[in-house]
């Protein structure tokens, strides 16, 4: 991790760029003054209903179907205690640092409105974890998505009480309180309501839907970009990507992408040859001539994902919540169901965008479709196979990704003795959306580095400005067609440069910035 400078931690919404920050680059984190006097304000009030006589959901009383329990005094630190030890029951795979701690962050986010009542020494702690580099160990599975994330944020509230595992800013697996001792943090004793305030929330399905959103728009700029260099390599036409005919049809993420692959393709060699008039293909196929309706469609659900995410980084997710009033109101805001569903809606989005990437570079390695391409794009068909299992690879993943696009949500299954009889499920969305990412990752990839070879096969004919820049970066570092070598490799070197942004860069030192 590198320091991104401090992100401010207030009442107000935190941004997009706030959360990749914190979550990606370890960036700090400063609550705010405004924050601080919220929280002190509204903690008030929560000492109040703890010590009166009227019981209060998570203050007074037990949780979930055991509410009707009214805690005595003496006890409720214990309740608290009791509450995130047991709560903390995740199992199986380590989730990624950059997922808790975009948790931790939008955690914070909602302490600091005030509305949750926790003091502001316990959020302090919260505070000192991120900036430390200080990562709980939360473990794949364990929530619902409804009455919030509970198993993943209740491993990061065990340890703000300095127990459980965590990893250092080394990335070290250590005992909490081993950890927070090095790091000069003191451990909190969970007073009232505070352990139902850090575990009540969103806020790791919400934090992959960020991570999603960020990398999603990069990688469809990217599928634009492959796209044009898959129609360049196949001798197609640009005329169907022309401005007048995507107008009539106004989605602008097809309008978007439409603009890229015209940016991209302009000044081709390959495209001016085939215009000669002695070219008599009518039309290409779908893959190619529908390219921007598909990706476009993608962009405008990546647009819509958006503005829910925007909508809940504006929210202060808990039950009970603390109002400006001072009343001390339960609710059911905790439901994931807005997320859920466009988590899920992305990973649909990402599945058809990889379908039709892997289509088109089959297209360039079969000779009946290639228009002039070798088998393959093999050195000598038959004794070299060229990309056949490069394009297996792709199929495989793309196979998989049909499967993660079955959605999360429309699933419940209930929990609590039925206190908690619907959930969203929003949690699972998010973990299958970051593995369709993955695999979008690599399809793009391989068409990239198959789309590549292919317009190195048809020199003379220089590619475009965008599509020839992109092979010339590609060049940097894998080589261009010759006798079969082991691919494996190439591909992951291209899938790097997918991941980081590298062909988007390259392709804009030609074009200018893409949409």
């Amino acid at each position: 991790m590198h320091d991104s400078g401090v992100v401010a931690v207030g009442p107000e919404p935190l941004t997009f760029d706030d959360v990749i920050r914190v979550a990606r680059h370890g960036a700090a984190v400063r609550l705010t003054d405004d924050a601080i006097a919220e929280m002190a304000a509204s903690r008030g009030r929560i000492e109040e209903l703890a010590e009166g006589d009227t019981p209060a959901y998570g203050v007074s009383t037990g949780f979930g179907a055991l509410a009707t329990r009214h805690i005595d005094p003496a006890l409720r630190a214990r309740l608290q205690r009791s509450l995130i030890r047991s709560h903390a029951a995740g199992s199986g795979p380590e989730v990624e640092t950059e997922v808790t701690r975009a948790m931790m962050l939008l955690r914070l986010h909602t302490l600091a409105t005030g509305h949750t009542g926790v003091r502001p020494t316990t959020a302090r702690v919260l505070e000192s974890l991120l900036n430390a580099g200080v990562t709980p160990v939360v473990h794949e599975y364990g929530s619902l998505g409804c009455s919030g994330d509970l198993a993943p944020l209740s491993h990061v509230a065990l340890t703000i009480m300095g127990e459980g595992i965590v990893r250092d800013a080394e990335g070290r697996l250590k005992p909490a309180a081993e950890a927070l001792k090095q790091s000069g943090i003191e451990p909190v004793e969970l007073a009232a309501k505070e352990g139902l305030a850090l575990v009540n929330g969103t806020d790791g399905m919400l934090g992959m839907l960020v991570l999603a959103i960020h990398d999603l728009t990069r990688l469809l700029k990217t599928a634009d970009i492959s796209a044009a260099m898959s129609v360049e390599a196949l001798l197609g036409t640009d005329y169907v990507f022309a401005a007048d005919l995507q107008a009539l049809r106004p989605h602008p993420g097809q309008a978007a992408a439409a603009a890229n692959m015209r940016g991209v393709l302009s000044g081709s060699g390959i495209m001016a040859s085939h215009r000669d008039g002695s070219c008599t293909r009518v039309q290409d196929a779908y893959s190619l001539r529908c390219a921007p309706q598909v990706a476009g469609a993608a962009r405008d659900t990546v647009a819509h994902a958006a503005t829910v995410a925007a909508r809940e980084l504006a929210s202060a997710i808990d039950n009970p919540v603390v109002l400006a009033d001072g009343r001390v109101e339960s609710n059911g805001n905790f439901h994931g169901a807005p997320v859920a569903y466009v988590l899920d809606f992305l990973a649909i989005a990402v599945a058809d965008v990889a379908s039709i990437a892997e289509r088109r570079t089959d297209r360039m390695l079969d000779v009946s479709r290639s228009h002039g391409l070798p088998a393959f794009l093999a050195d000598d068909p038959g004794v070299d196979s060229g990309h056949m299992i490069a394009q297996y690879t792709q199929a495989a993943i793309v196979s998989e990704l049909k499967r993660l696009a079955v959605p999360a949500s429309v699933d419940s299954i209930p929990s609590s003795a039925m206190q908690e009889d619907h959930v969203s499920m929003g949690w699972s969305a998010g973990r299958k959306l970051r593995r369709a990412i993955d695999g979008l990752t690599r399809v793009l990839a391989i068409e990239v580095l198959t789309a590549a070879r292919a317009l190195d096969l048809r020199k003379p004919y220089e590619p475009g400005t965008g599509t020839g820049a992109v092979v010339r970066l590609l060049r940097e570092s894998v080589e261009g067609p010759g006798p079969d070598r082991f691919l494996a490799p190439e591909i992951e070197t291209v899938v790097q440069l997918v991941g980081d942004g590298s062909v988007i860069a390259a392709a804009e030192t030609a074009t200018g910035p893409l949409q």
